[in-house]
């Protein structure tokens, strides 16, 4: 039995700095003594190495993984009267970017077991304006991209990969991120692979949409103050580049810790009655940026409490999905209508998860998690 309570964090990167802090106070450094902060080598560098780790030919690097999308759909042209299919059990950004350009969200419902994009679902949803389906491979496992491809191919439709939470996860052997037509990244903090701040970057093997992602994101200039199109300031700065691939270095050893911890998580708490453990398709391997259960018989909030009084602290992705948001309310969408991702909203609990975290907390969750819930 566990006696001390010691306040266990969702999330702690602070632990990771400190195993990387010489060599990224040294890079930082080198580029603040450098006078080159937007651009140049240092982003080149990164964007190479981030290519080859995914094995495509192209990586554009932007300001966030909110730019990485929407850079996708203003390269495919996409805007009004087009519609783009996706989930509404994620984070904002990834619809926020559909409106933006213009174009209709479109939501559909996901998979109980996988909390990703119900494929079934996808196919009916597809009409005539349907231009693209945005996936999210979300809290880092993989969406079954075999069937989504036929799916897209049958229908000429695009796939925008949102890879935000889930850098390194696999599908049939292959990176997510380089299977879609792009590929979207977030560096968010948060992320398997976080940066000191905002930053993102984009994934394709498509050479002439790379370099339309690149006009846009530099103000639409193809060339010095000439002006293609009307374009955005998206730019990565150096000294995230310089980080982030210092982290990249470290990325699949991380990850592989966190696959270990969420494979512990399973063994002692898939079997405690009144809650559900996420689960992962064959065929694809994740890469857990988060550990998300379900708390059942709508006791979630009152079970958090305790468990926060038990020095474990959670959080909640999300509470409320997006079809349901005040601001999507002319899409006409209601209350039971998209039921799995509505019941996900009232039950969904992320545990601690970050790679530093170690077996006496591992040990302190799980107690915690038994005495409260079971």
């Amino acid at each position: 039995m566990i006696q001390s309570v010691k306040s266990i964090p969702a999330f702690d990167n602070k632990q990771q700095y400190a195993t990387i802090e010489a060599e990224v106070s040294a890079a930082v450094l080198e580029v603040l003594a450098s006078g080159r902060y937007i651009g140049g080598p240092a982003v080149n560098s990164f964007e190479q190495a981030f290519a080859a780790y995914h094995d495509v030919a192209e990586c554009i690097a932007c300001n966030s993984g909110t730019d990485a999308l929407y850079l996708a759909l203003r390269a495919f042209d996409i805007g009004a009267e087009d519609e783009v299919i996706t989930t509404p059990f994620t984070f904002i950004a990834t619809s926020e970017v559909v409106s933006a350009v213009g174009a209709k969200p479109v939501f559909v419902d996901v998979d109980a077991s996988t909390y990703n994009l119900n494929l079934q679902q996808v196919a009916a949803a597809i009409t005539p304006k349907t231009k693209a389906i945005i996936p999210v491979h979300l809290f880092g496992q993989p969406v079954d991209m075999t069937a989504l491809m036929e799916l897209a191919k049958q229908h000429n439709l695009k796939v925008i990969e949102d890879c935000a939470q889930s850098t390194g996860a696999t599908w049939d052997g292959k990176k997510v991120g380089s299977i879609g037509d792009i590929g979207c990244f977030s560096f968010y903090p948060t992320k398997n692979l976080g940066g000191c701040g905002d930053g993102g970057a984009i994934a394709t093997n498509n050479p002439e949409i790379a370099a339309r992602m690149r006009v846009i994101k530099n103000h639409g200039q193809s060339n010095q103050y000439h002006y293609n199109e009307i374009g955005v300031n998206s730019r990565l700065d150096c000294i995230q580049a310089v980080i982030l691939q210092i982290k990249l270095r470290y990325l699949d050893n991380w990850n592989a810790k966190r696959k270990a911890i969420a494979s512990r998580y399973h063994h002692f708490l898939s079997q405690i009655p009144g809650i559900i453990t996420p689960q992962e398709l064959t065929g694809g391997e994740g890469v857990w940026n988060q550990y998300t259960i379900r708390i059942l018989d709508g006791k979630r909030e009152e079970q958090r409490k305790k468990l926060q009084d038990m020095g474990v602290n959670t959080m909640v992705y999300y509470p409320m999905p997006l079809h349901l948001q005040p601001v999507y309310q002319e899409l006409g969408y209601k209350l039971g209508q998209l039921l799995v991702s509505e019941e996900l909203s009232k039950e969904v609990t992320s545990l601690p998860m970050f790679p530093e975290l170690s077996e006496e907390q591992q040990d302190q969750v799980i107690y915690a998690v038994k005495e409260v819930i079971s």
